[in-house]
């Protein structure tokens, strides 16, 4: 396994629509484990295929507190949003960011797991979130890009700063 590159807001793959995964082989599998790797290297609670630059409808996710009930979610699609609220977002592509975004508060997707199996999901609360954060990034979209464009540049500032001091 190995952690993978995380790649910051403006690069290119952050705002394009993901390629569907259409081989499930091992290649797959070991993308997928590198991601898990990744996720929990960098303290995130998901991390999509666009966030390593790969543009591939691919996510993993992992809210347990023990961090140790990941699920990957492969071709992701939203069935039912139910309710709606503003909850406080971060991203690993947007370090040292944070701000509040509408979300549904509880969700239904569909989608593949690494075999190419089918499944249906709902989540509330944070789990809502996370399932629609990390397929916001499948459609080429960040948290940022539901702010105001002034709010959108003093995070964006706030990050650039917040990279200089990580270096």
């Amino acid at each position: 396994m190995a952690i993978l590159p995380i790649v910051y807001y403006s690069h290119p793959v952050l705002h394009k629509k993901a390629d569907p995964v259409t081989l499930f082989d091992s290649a797959l599998k070991t993308l997928i484990q590198d991601m898990y790797e990744t996720m929990y290297h960098a303290n995130g609670v998901g991390l999509a295929a666009p966030q390593v630059a790969i543009a591939k409808r691919i996510a993993v996710i992992d809210i347990s507190e023990q961090r140790n009930k990941p699920f990957c979610i492969i071709n992701p699609e939203i069935l039912v949003k139910e309710g709606n609220e503003l909850m406080e977002a971060g991203c690993l592509s947007v370090p040292g960011t944070y701000d509040k975004v509408p979300r549904a508060l509880k969700v239904t997707v569909r989608a593949q797991n690494e075999s190419g199996e089918f499944f249906e999901i709902t989540g509330e609360g944070l789990l809502s979130h996370c399932l629609q954060h990390e397929i916001d990034h499948l459609e080429g979209k960040l948290y940022i890009d539901y702010l105001s464009p002034l709010k959108r540049r003093l995070l964006i500032k706030k990050m650039q700063k917040h990279l200089r001091r990580e270096k």
